[in-house]
């Protein structure tokens, strides 16, 4: 995944000269997690550049540069540091658009490597997505695919509006039978993929919990449940007609992600299927997720996040008796 990344914006950059990337580390050392490895080589300090430690300065310039016609593209070194800019994020990126009735669109990635799974902190595992959905004016999107990976940041980069662009850090060295130079063609944003077809329930989840989803999935079948897996890819737009049409063949739904459970996106999707798929429902909708404690230390992670045991107990509770 880490090698479709930087292959999205090398391309991206080669294609469009208004292509501009920016953040800590990101020149000479090639990024925290070497995202942006040869791109200051190829390209020049000058449209791969590094910043100061000082996030909401980092986003405030890029929204200066977007209005002046550039595609910058921010990476933010980690999920919680990127906090100290939500008042640029907030104020501004989100609002811009509207607040100039369309005449100033901000065409601004802003990529955000989040989760947890690699034995880090609090700040450093954060599972943010839902301070991002909540703020109307931001598109959302994860990849949890190589092929996403690449897909998905090309679209991104290309978008006029701004995009929040999370990347599962567990999933940076996940490989795929994946070419650079004949990438996969993958929906663009707003889109949902249905990655493992069933017909007892269906689990929907995205970014780092969809290869613990599809494992559950494989495991559920000797239980005699086939479980259909519905990888979201796009939390802002939401696409709710696969979920929906999903649902309604299955009668059973649980929303497994790695975000605290209160207030996350899996109670606004909860609700949703709940308010559009009642008379198909055959048991409540269900979520699986992060507990909601400020992200444990390493030891205790693995408790923390959603596993394939939580979500076997938790298809268990979908009144199979009925």
């Amino acid at each position: 995944m880490a090698q479709a990344l930087t292959r999205a914006m090398r391309d991206a950059m080669a294609e469009d000269p208004t292509v501009h990337v920016m953040g800590e580390d990101v020149g000479t050392l090639g990024g925290v997690f070497r995202i942006t490895d040869g791109l200051a080589k190829e390209f020049g300090e000058e449209r791969c550049t590094d910043t100061p430690l000082a996030e909401a300065g980092i986003l405030g310039a890029a929204v200066g540069m977007a209005m002046y016609g550039l595609r910058p593209v921010v990476e933010m070194q980690f999920d919680a540091f990127a906090y100290p800019a939500f008042e640029q994020l907030i104020s501004h990126v989100a609002k811009m658009r509207n607040r100039t009735r369309g005449a100033m669109p901000l065409p601004i990635t802003i990529r955000v490597p989040y989760g947890g799974g690699i034995g880090g902190v609090e700040h450093h595992c954060d599972s943010s997505e839902a301070y991002y959905v909540a703020t109307p004016g931001l598109h959302v999107v994860t990849p949890a695919t190589v092929e996403d990976a690449y897909g998905l940041l090309r679209a991104s980069i290309a978008s006029d509006d701004p995009v929040i662009f999370l990347e599962p850090k567990r999933l940076y060295w996940s490989k795929a039978d994946w070419s650079p130079e004949a990438p996969t063609a993958v929906p663009g944003i707003g889109k949902a993929m249905v990655r493992r077809t069933g017909a007892s329930a269906t689990l929907i989840t995205y970014g780092p919990s969809l290869p613990v989803c599809l494992e559950a999935a494989e495991a559920a079948r000797e239980e005699g449940w086939e479980l259909e897996v519905v990888d979201l890819r796009s939390l802002v737009p939401f696409d709710e007609e696969t979920v929906m049409q999903s649902v309604r063949r299955t009668g059973r739904a649980v929303v497994v992600h790695e975000a605290n459970g209160f207030g996350g996106p899996g109670a606004e999707i909860a609700a949703r299927i709940m308010e559009r798929c009642f008379h198909h429902l055959e048991a409540p909708v269900l979520r699986v997720t992060g507990f909601d404690i400020p992200y444990p230390p390493p030891m205790l992670e693995k408790h923390h996040l959603p596993g394939v045991d939580r979500i076997l107990d938790t298809v268990a509770r979908l009144q199979w008796e009925n």
